[in-house]
């Protein structure tokens, strides 16, 4: 395949600003299911963006996220996708104004997957914005991790059986996203509260949520244990490695991992 060198750079350089946790593991994978996982990131990314927006009334978000899930199920054009932004030009970063350049530079074989997932996201996105992020119960703390992270975990596994690894289950693969994003959610639990929206589910107590994120890490683990290719191994390998870092680090009074910890674990974690 061809690579779109202007787009792939620019897709780079955005993910270098938005992720911490995938620039390091999506720089192990080979072309083609390169370029689908950075399409597939950066397309949830932008509607993530959409979702946490910090000044965005509740009706915006709604309508845009929505419009999102419509249009990615369709032959949209992307003028459609201009006119869909425009009036939100000014509220919206990059990375959520170019999503139609991101579904772009998705292998031909990778591009509907990656479409019908993000366009399920958006919509489960909407779906706990209409609901203003209301947790009641363990329940709906996995209904929502699951559509704004278990469901990468499920595209993720349909690309890598794409691309030869067979080796992979889906209902783990789950646990994979749902894990990482737990450990945002604990790692991010004062600016969400500050924002008035508490993820934990009412009388859950820090070790509670601390435990339940390692168990689904835990799950993750042997997902990824399972998994033949070495690159796609590391993929997954690293951000769990991380992750579970994190989760130390919390543990032992620290907000995040500094430098020398992530290199260190990254280090240790590929084979």
């Amino acid at each position: 395949m061809q690579r779109n060198t202007a787009l792939l750079k620019d897709a780079k350089k955005a993910l270098a600003e938005t992720s911490r946790t995938f620039i390091i593991p999506i720089s192990h994978l080979g072309p083609g299911l390169q370029e689908a996982v950075i399409s597939g990131y950066l397309g949830m990314r932008a509607i993530d963006e959409i979702e946490d927006h910090p000044t965005m009334d509740r009706e915006a978000k709604i309508y845009l996220l929505q419009s999102v899930s419509s249009l990615l199920i369709t032959d949209y054009t992307d003028e459609e996708f201009r006119s869909l932004f425009e009036p939100y030009k000014k509220d919206l970063p990059a990375v959520s104004i170019r999503l139609a350049d991101w579904i772009k530079l998705a292998p031909p074989q990778t591009k509907s997957l990656i479409c019908q997932y993000t366009s399920t996201m958006a919509q489960g996105m909407a779906d706990w914005v209409m609901k203003n992020w209301d947790i009641k119960d363990k329940e709906d703390l996995d209904d929502y991790t699951y559509y704004v992270a278990g469901l990468v975990g499920i595209m993720l596994s349909d690309l890598w059986n794409l691309y030869g690894e067979h080796e992979v289950s889906k209902d783990k693969s789950v646990a994979f996203g749902r894990g990482l994003q737990l450990v945002n959610i604990i790692s991010n639990r004062v600016e969400d509260l500050e924002r008035g929206v508490n993820f934990h589910p009412p009388g859950w107590s820090f070790d509670e949520m601390m435990s339940y994120a390692r168990q689904n890490l835990k799950d993750a683990e042997s997902y990824t244990s399972r998994i033949k290719l070495d690159p796609i191994y590391n993929f997954c390998k690293i951000p769990l490695a991380l992750a579970n870092g994190t989760l130390d680090a919390i543990e032992s009074g620290k907000s995040k991992l500094n430098r020398v910890s992530v290199l260190k674990i990254v280090s240790g974690a590929v084979r």
